[in-house]
């Protein structure tokens, strides 16, 4: 079955009634203020320093770690309350902004690392990282592809230097904690099918997924302009697919 029969079960009704349009486009500033640990799920973006001018190009300048923000998070926010009921935070930021050793980091379940191919990071924050991990928490890694995996692989050592990366497929669990996902198979946004990768507790596949990493894709793109045209009403369905039930799996899990 084809993603765009899948999604006429879940139907344009996803976006339209869940989803308020935001205004403006995405912003390489970050606004300030994070919001406070009150009970409710807060989506955590990771911050993370560059040494080098790695941000040019395309981008012409702009924060890797920062690509998406905020409208990402705010609209998968959107999503996820409506569709859930998890009592969920919608501020203006969307969420949170955590350095990878904020002890902050240790009250959210859930964070999301975007291009971590530009990733850099202190022995400090390997080790909050990795104490975060260890302890339950939960990540999820995005928008990076092709030469980026060197460097993601190369940071990830750092922080589990015995993590074995195994390739998911569509019977792990993560893909059915809500939607009940039905392929991984989703057009190539750089050339290349994207694959999904994982880190197990104790390297064991039976034991709890500890993080994901999105290689070759770029989910939070179709997150951020859902809600513009610019990209298949299906496509950004099935994206919030994949991020409603990476949050739920890292709630129950």
């Amino acid at each position: 079955m084809t993603i765009g029969c899948q999604m006429a079960r879940v139907g344009g009704l996803l976006l339209m009634t869940a989803l308020v349009a935001t205004a403006g486009l995405a912003v390489a500033d970050v606004a300030p203020g994070n919001a406070p640990y009150d009970g409710k799920f807060v989506f955590v973006r990771l911050r993370y320093e560059m040494s080098r001018n790695l941000g040019g190009g395309f981008f012409g300048g702009d924060l890797p770690w920062a690509h998406d923000y905020p409208r990402a998070e705010q609209n998968l926010s959107k999503i996820l309350g409506e569709l859930t009921h998890i009592d969920t935070f919608q501020g203006p930021t969307g969420g949170n902004i955590l350095t990878l050793d904020d002890p902050e980091l240790h009250k959210f379940p859930f964070a999301y690392m975007s291009e971590p191919g530009f990733w850099e990071m202190s022995e400090a924050e390997a080790l909050g990282l990795r104490n975060y991990l260890l302890k339950g928490g939960f990540l999820v890694f995005d928008d990076f592809r092709g030469p980026h995996w060197s460097n993601f692989e190369t940071q990830l050592r750092r922080v589990l230097p015995d993590a074995q990366l195994i390739q998911l497929d569509i019977t792990h669990p993560i893909f059915h904690s809500f939607f009940d996902i039905e392929t991984l198979d989703m057009p190539p946004m750089y050339g290349t099918m994207p694959t999904f990768f994982g880190i197990f507790e104790n390297n064991d596949p039976k034991q709890r997924l500890m993080m994901i990493a999105n290689y070759d894709n770029d989910i939070g793109e179709y997150w951020e302009y859902s809600d513009t045209g610019w990209l298949p009403i299906d496509l950004s369905n099935e994206a919030y697919k994949f991020g409603v039930n990476y949050i739920v799996y890292s709630m129950t899990h």
